[in-house]
């Protein structure tokens, strides 16, 4: 693998066509870091089995060295090298969810590096959905470990323009492959523990989750900040996330509420996150991330608008509160994060 320590690298823009796969898998088998389009986010891709190259990840990034991987597979085949056992709640997810949007963790095997793993002794796998994504893995030749390909913290990416705002010189590729059509990261349920527990909301909603398990705990980090000390056994549990570079505070309350408390606040000159439709009678510059009752567009949006929020060099943000419910849950778990936990109640 090449020493980047001391020089920028020249981060090559790939198309998603067979050449771009091809130069994708042989960078990824060489130890390179490489962001690819999955059905969620953009994820930044490393041999999951080597684990210099996973090291390389949560350097590009600066992300905590705590904070846990998922493992892409893109053969159901490949789980059972990963984990030590699959039990049979785990295979009837896969036979309803795979390929897609969920993450499943189970104990890991010892083919798994602990800079997958964060030291814990459980691995995230999931099999996604996006073609693209999948042929690279195959031709990598291995599982590919990828968390989303931004700046840690910042709003996950959803097309190659944004990865390259965050990581251009810092990995060796971008693979194309356009919008992502979810547009937050995956559903992670943990298996290893009784109780099948819900870590992060996604695609995959809670109700889903319950017609295939029955009994599903949601763990308390997915709508409140965690306690100090934590450790956390996925993505996206521990530390402030998503986040443009504005204060965000998340508003609860009505549409007609929301519009009379951000004009009483002009003197601050914030910006507005809000619903499609509700942004008449706002006295101050906004954004709209799809209907109030429509939370898969709102989903598919949210990331990029953060990011539009920093385009437009806005420093304080009221964001409408979304409904927890379904997908929604998914919003509101990446919005709360976002707001560091802030949030006004008008209701």
């Amino acid at each position: 693998m090449t020493d980047h320590s001391a020089a920028q690298l020249n981060t090559l823009r790939l198309a998603a066509d067979e050449i771009g796969i091809d130069a994708a898998g042989d960078l990824l088998s060489r130890g390179e870091l490489v962001a690819i389009p999955t059905e969620t986010v953009y994820g930044l891709a490393a041999d999951a089995l080597n684990g210099e190259a996973v090291s390389r990840i949560f350097e590009a990034k600066g992300r905590p060295s705590d904070n846990p991987l998922i493992v892409h597979i893109a053969d159901r085949a490949d789980w059972a090298k990963l984990v030590k056992e699959i039990p049979e709640n785990a295979n009837k997810l896969a036979d309803k969810f795979w390929p897609g949007p969920l993450t499943i963790i189970l104990p890991a095997s010892d083919l798994i590096p602990p800079q997958v793993t964060a030291g814990l002794k459980t691995v995230a796998v999931r099999f996604p959905a996006h073609p693209v994504t999948i042929e690279v893995i195959k031709a990598e030749g291995c599982s590919l470990a990828a968390p989303s390909a931004n700046r840690s913290g910042a709003p996950s990416p959803t097309n190659a323009a944004r990865v390259l705002e965050d990581m251009d010189g810092r990995i060796a590729g971008v693979l194309d492959g356009g919008d992502c059509a979810v547009g937050v990261e995956s559903t992670v349920v943990d298996l290893s523990l009784p109780r099948p527990r819900l870590l992060r909301p996604g695609g995959i909603t809670p109700e889903m989750l319950r017609e295939v398990l029955f009994e599903l705990d949601i763990d308390p980090a997915v709508t409140a900040a965690p306690k100090a000390g934590t450790v956390v056994a996925s993505p996206g549990m521990k530390y402030t996330h998503y986040s443009p570079r504005a204060r965000v505070t998340l508003i609860q309350s009505t549409p007609e509420k929301f519009t009379e408390f951000v004009n009483a606040q002009q003197h601050q000159h914030p910006t507005a996150l809000c619903f499609d439709g509700e942004e008449q009678g706002l006295l101050v510059p906004f954004l709209t991330y799809g209907r109030r009752d429509d939370p898969e567009t709102q989903a598919k949006l949210l990331f990029d608008k953060l990011r539009q929020l920093d385009d437009a060099g806005a420093t304080l943000v009221y964001a409408a509160c979304p409904t927890p419910d379904g997908v929604g849950l998914a919003v509101y778990n990446r919005l709360i994060r976002a707001a560091g936990f802030e949030v006004i109640k008008l209701d």
